[in-house]
């Protein structure tokens, strides 16, 4: 039986907790820390250029070439994630779409194609990417983009140029949106297999289709998730993760961006939050930029997809994108560098592996979906309850001010499920606590959450 803290831990041995914290959980995994070196920067340039050797990959080009069109490339990528490992359960994830709008003028049979490593549970870890494709047809007009000196336009849609979403014979080689998070999804698939960890999690490398066309198949895998009730702890994203030059001829190659939606204590804000935790450990000279935005203006990406179906999802993009090489034949394998492409795979892998290997994340909710923060014993304290996650060795609580959005102070407390911080305001703090693995490894923090208040309404008499 867990038992708790006694009430009268002060709040002054809270605010150590950083320096404890570290010092209990600052070695790092040599299993991780190998599967960050297996990564391959060679291998990731050549599946780049072997997938813009399809041509185009729109989702309504040729299913039945053996060369050319999205059929060519999918069978490629299942092929070769095949090839990578016979831990991996690969298959083609199949749905019938009927036509529908101007981006789908006809029924289509749309396959995402999935590797999965089994795990110690049926929880899922998610690396994601989109094979397909998209070219619109060039237009010279004052405003559109100047291929000479790498320059562009707000957005590759407001360049000038016409765009025909269905127009499937375009060439469009799509070397970096999407290959190049594709091809890291490929590469870690075929770098985790290979690593003969046993990981708690089962994680899901996923080259999904039809992104281009509205998110549609991470819309029809969630959806299909959801109804299924499968458990998905996290989703990581990769889309535009390969140029590390932008369109203003700024040169950033050591930075990239994770994006999340809110609120603040979301679970995807959670994941993101964890994502440069991890990454400030493993990869500590590339920078994770954590922006608080679910895309970029007017933009999108198969993470929302899971979003809207309630998991925790993120998107990595490159700190300066090239909007003149995005959704053009201008989209090649030269604008890809392997080197940066490697070092955002490296970051996705320290987050994944840690949370892979470590416990899921307590229960902080009662029966009513209330979370289970109060002020006792004395009225003006901060007692946090959790519920036990399985195979945790101990906990590490969060907290901040309630302006701040990182977190300020941690502690380790051991196998309890209670803590007592003393004259510490619940209201003027947030808190959170994760689960600690007998590895030291942590998982995604669950926040208390300040639940809106139902007030009934007033009754007026005309």
């Amino acid at each position: 039986m867990k038992r708790a803290i006694p009430p009268c831990i002060s709040l002054a041995l809270a605010l150590i907790a950083p320096q404890i914290g570290f010092a209990q959980s600052s070695g790092l995994d040599p299993r991780i820390q190998k599967i960050l070196e297996s990564i391959s920067e060679q291998r990731l340039a050549e599946l780049v250029t072997k997938l813009q050797s399809f041509e185009t990959r729109h989702t309504l080009s040729s299913a039945d070439s053996k060369v050319r069109g999205i059929g060519a490339a999918r069978q490629w990528i299942l092929d070769e994630m095949t090839r990578s490992s016979p831990r991996l359960n690969v298959s083609f994830d199949t749905y019938m779409l009927p036509k529908q709008g101007q981006r789908i003028p006809r029924d289509v049979e749309l396959r995402n194609v999935m590797a999965i490593l089994p795990g110690k549970s049926p929880r899922r870890v998610y690396i994601s990417g989109h094979y397909d494709s998209l070219a619109r047809t060039a237009r010279r007009t004052s405003e559109t983009a100047d291929a000479s000196d790498g320059r562009s336009t707000s957005s590759s849609e407001s360049s000038g140029s016409s765009f025909d979403w269905a127009a499937a014979d375009n060439p469009a080689p799509g070397a970096n949106d999407d290959g190049s998070g594709t091809v890291l999804t490929m590469e870690l698939a075929r770098v985790f297999a290979d690593s003969g960890v046993e990981f708690d999690a089962t994680l899901v490398f996923i080259a999904l289709a039809g992104e281009e066309e509205g998110l549609i198949g991470a819309k029809a895998h969630a959806q299909k998730a959801q109804a299924d009730k499968v458990v998905i702890d996290a989703v990581f994203n990769n889309d535009i993760v390969g140029n590390p030059v932008g369109g203003t001829g700024i040169v950033d190659a050591e930075t990239v961006r994770v994006f999340s939606e809110g609120p603040e204590d979301s679970s995807s804000r959670q994941l993101a939050r964890h994502i440069r935790r991890t990454a400030a450990r493993y990869v500590p000279s590339h920078q994770v930029k954590l922006i608080a935005r679910h895309d970029r203006f007017g933009r999108g990406g198969d993470h929302t997809a899971f979003n809207q179906h309630g998991y925790a999802a993120v998107r990595f993009t490159e700190s300066n994108e090239n909007y003149a090489r995005q959704h053009t034949v201008a989209d090649t394998a030269d604008g890809v560098s392997a080197g940066y492409l490697a070092r955002n795979a490296r970051v996705n892998a320290a987050g994944v592996a840690v949370l892979a290997l470590a416990p899921p994340a307590p229960g902080v909710l009662d029966q009513r979906n209330r979370p289970t923060l109060d002020r006792r014993p004395s009225g003006y304290d901060a007692r946090l309850r959790w519920q036990a996650s399985p195979g945790a060795a101990g906990y590490r609580v969060f907290w901040r001010e309630a302006w701040t959005p990182d977190w300020q102070h941690e502690l380790e407390v051991g196998d309890v499920t209670e803590l007592v911080l003393k004259d510490v305001s619940i209201d003027d703090y947030v808190f959170g606590v994760a689960a600690i693995g007998p590895g030291g490894h942590e998982s995604l923090v669950s926040a208390y959450v300040n639940p809106p208040r139902a007030e009934p309404p007033v009754t007026v008499k005309n």
